[in-house]
């Protein structure tokens, strides 16, 4: 009995054995990754080439162009400024829109109260597009950093309420009948069940938002500002530069990638006791 036992535990060395092959297993998925997005990338530049060559540079500039309007750019400071500026409004836009949509939309889904007297509000403004309110906003509250500010947190807000109510909603109601029958409140179920089971539709709901406000950036900066990509791609517009213009959209791309891919680190780090993935 005792040595079929002993036969059915792994020995030390199987166990290292098993551990190399999936440190292999994933540096090789790790490889093939790496492998296809260079193919990927070489694929791109190969078909931007093309077309770059196809219509001429005063309808698509090619790569090469592109790297060295980059340089040039970069080397007079406009693109470093332009970069920070429309950072620094997306960011601080975004998270006023997540602060105030997340708790909006868990207690619309929640309160039915609250719910009916907001919804129609949420409905309406939220198939407004930003760009309509640009006027508005610069009469409003000027050309400085507010207009541009107010813009994306309008563009982000109904995002994450809206996501945040579905999330809410979901909630399954045996756990909040386990919660009231464990001799729960109603705040301590909003704290130790409602909040944490919606968090992955707040963090949906923020990454959709992230997406809207380098849309909306864009517009607002075209309107009025010194800095920023919009203002740049603007400029651009009006020296007749095409090459600017594709470093403006590439830039673009990037720091949305960029914002988004720290938006899901930092979220599957610390927020996966809650389900985030």
């Amino acid at each position: 009995m005792t040595a079929a036992v002993q036969n059915t535990v792994p020995t030390r060395s199987e166990r290292a054995q098993s551990a190399r092959t999936r440190r292999s297993s994933a540096g090789g998925a790790a490889l093939r990754t790496a492998a296809l997005w260079v193919a990927s990338a070489v694929i791109g530049l190969g078909v931007w080439s093309f077309l770059a060559w196809w219509y001429g540079p005063t309808t698509i500039a090619s790569p090469a162009q592109v790297v060295t309007a980059a340089r040039e750019l970069a080397e007079s400071g406009v693109l470093w400024t332009s970069i920070w500026a429309s950072a620094q409004r997306i960011l601080v836009g975004w998270s006023l829109g997540v602060v105030i949509g997340a708790p909006v939309g868990i207690l619309m889904g929640r309160v039915n109260l609250v719910r009916q007297l907001l919804d129609p509000y949420i409905e309406f403004f939220r198939f407004i597009p930003p760009i309509a309110f640009v006027t508005l906003a610069v009469v409003w509250f000027g050309i400085g950093e507010t207009s541009k500010i107010v813009l994306i947190f309008y563009t982000s807000v109904f995002i994450v309420t809206v996501s945040t109510i579905a999330a809410t909603v979901a909630i399954s109601e045996n756990k909040l009948q386990a919660a009231a029958n464990l001799g729960a409140g109603k705040l301590q179920i909003m704290k130790t069940v409602v909040l944490p089971s919606s968090v992955p539709g707040i963090v949906t709901g923020a990454r959709l938002a992230m997406g809207n406000s380098f849309l909306t950036i864009v517009s607002a900066e075209i309107v009025a500002a010194d800095h920023g990509i919009g203002s740049m791609i603007w400029q651009a517009r009006n020296y007749g530069r095409i090459d600017w213009t594709f470093v403006g959209i590439i830039v673009l791309g990037i720091m949305g990638f960029l914002f988004d891919r720290v938006l899901r680190v930092l979220s599957g780090r610390y927020l996966t006791r809650y389900g985030v993935k």
